[in-house]
């Protein structure tokens, strides 16, 4: 095979998957960045709400939307029987099915779905909380108790699929599973748990197993999360004991260092700036992270404590220059924090809980050019400039009524997705497509 050849060839091979600009087809974008690169999309938010595209009824779940090729891949939770009142400490047991729905894009209409019956068992029982992963003609999804499939994007039809708690003896933990699976070449690295199997590789094309690797006492809920460093790649994974660095062809373990969050709550996607990885969790847990040259090793340059750092669970937050910017569960606030000290430079409650008071307080952070696009528990989208300096807003419009519950306020805890100049976002009741194109500002 010729050189440069032989380097298409691997690039194609090794790249995570390949999608077009304008689509969002797993969790958080097409490179899990949280980078939203549209052109032709307006620099503002008017004053009151802008006008639904389309709104099509969906049942319950955390689970975001994925957009690809003009359809959104919605999944969700049936309720058949069993009662979804929220207990943070204990497992309510629900009968229904899940179900991934595909929708056209443009319209909302339904195309096809795929559902299979399954009993929950978990604390916050309402639905699966992975968003669907497409590539290609599949798509991938992982339900909250181990359901792992593989469906034909063309028509639902099943390819393969396996069940943790049967295939790996894996207990599913309190809260469920809730690491959205990473394709990686050929390639769907999944966290699973069970003796020796945290993390999973398989075929993405059949479903037979790759490589298993890791032991905890507690899968925890952080996806997989690839990085590049020293010119070869790595699979971060961060368990309930411990966060790894991963060979990603192999599952050979280059690095573990010791994090555990409260509560096995591992959660945000770890991120990396530089030879820099930063990750936190409840509990004042967290840690910035220096890895060797090599990309064989790794060390704390500082770690969390009281009153500094942001200390992050429902959202990953993101780095910018020299600054952390994320949403702290325990302050339930905005927060900036300085990246080499790990000093918080300022904070905002009102961008992620408006005026009310609680804990947990939930904001998904996208960045878009040198703005960032919040959307917050009560259902508000939000245009703003977050610098060192502090948090400037550019307008906001109210997309969904926060359905769900938590801490006995009314939330919504869904990423949205954004692609075709729109956002995408769904509550416990409907999705709903808003138009954000410039033209549409006009």
């Amino acid at each position: 095979m010729r050189p440069l050849s032989q380097a298409i060839y691997l690039f194609c091979c090794l790249a995570p998957l390949s999608v077009s600009a304008e689509d969002w087809p797993q969790w958080r974008g097409a490179e899990r960045d949280g980078e939203w690169n549209e052109s032709g999309v307006r620099q503002s938010l008017p004053e009151g709400d802008l006008p639904a595209k389309w709104r099509t009824p969906v049942a319950l779940g955390y689970a975001g939307p994925a957009v690809a090729d003009g359809k959104v891949y919605l999944f969700d939770y049936k309720l058949e029987a069993g009662d979804v009142t929220n207990n943070a400490g204990a497992r309510a047991e629900l009968q229904g099915e899940e179900r991934l729905l595909c929708l056209d894009a443009a319209t909302g209409e339904e195309l096809w779905k795929h559902t299979y019956p399954r009993q929950y068992q978990i604390s916050y029982p309402s639905g699966p909380r992975c968003t669907p992963t497409v590539d290609g003609d599949r798509v991938y999804t992982l339900g909250a108790e181990g359901d792992l499939r593989c469906l034909k994007t063309s028509d639902g039809s099943l390819v393969w699929k396996k069940f943790f708690p049967e295939d790996f003896g894996a207990k599913t933990p309190i809260w469920g599973h809730s690491a959205h699976p990473l394709v990686y070449g050929d390639l769907l690295i999944c966290v699973v748990g069970g003796e020796g199997s945290v993390a999973v590789a398989f075929n993405k094309e059949t479903g037979e197993e790759a490589w298993r690797a890791l032991t905890s006492i507690e899968p925890g809920y952080c996806p997989p999360t690839l990085i590049t460093h020293g010119g070869n790649d790595q699979v971060v994974i961060w368990d309930a004991q411990n966060i790894s660095g991963l060979d990603p062809k192999t599952g050979e373990v280059f690095w573990s260092l010791p994090l555990e969050p409260s509560y096995a709550m591992s959660i945000m996607a770890p991120q990396q700036k530089g030879d820099l990885l930063y990750a936190s969790g409840i509990g004042n847990v967290g840690a910035l992270m220096r890895l060797d040259a090599d990309g064989r090793g790794a060390d704390y340059v500082w770690t969390g404590k009281p009153k500094t750092a942001v200390y992050c669970s429902n959202s990953t937050p993101y780095i910018d220059g020299d600054t952390i910017y994320g949403v702290d569960m325990q302050q339930s606030a905005l927060i900036a924090v300085d990246l080499e000290s790990g000093q918080r430079l300022w904070q905002e409650r009102e961008p992620v809980m408006g005026d009310q008071r609680g804990r947990h307080g939930t904001a998904f952070l996208v960045r878009r050019g040198d703005q960032t696009v919040l959307f917050n528990e009560l259902g508000d989208l939000i245009f703003a400039t977050l610098t060192r300096d502090g948090y400037t807003e550019h307008g906001r419009t109210h997309l969904l009524e926060p359905t769900g519950e938590a801490f006995g306020r009314p939330v919504v805890w869904s990423h949205p997705a954004f692609a075709q100049k729109c956002v995408f976002a769904r509550n416990d009741k409907e999705i709903v497509c808003v138009d954000l194109s410039a033209e549409g500002a006009e």
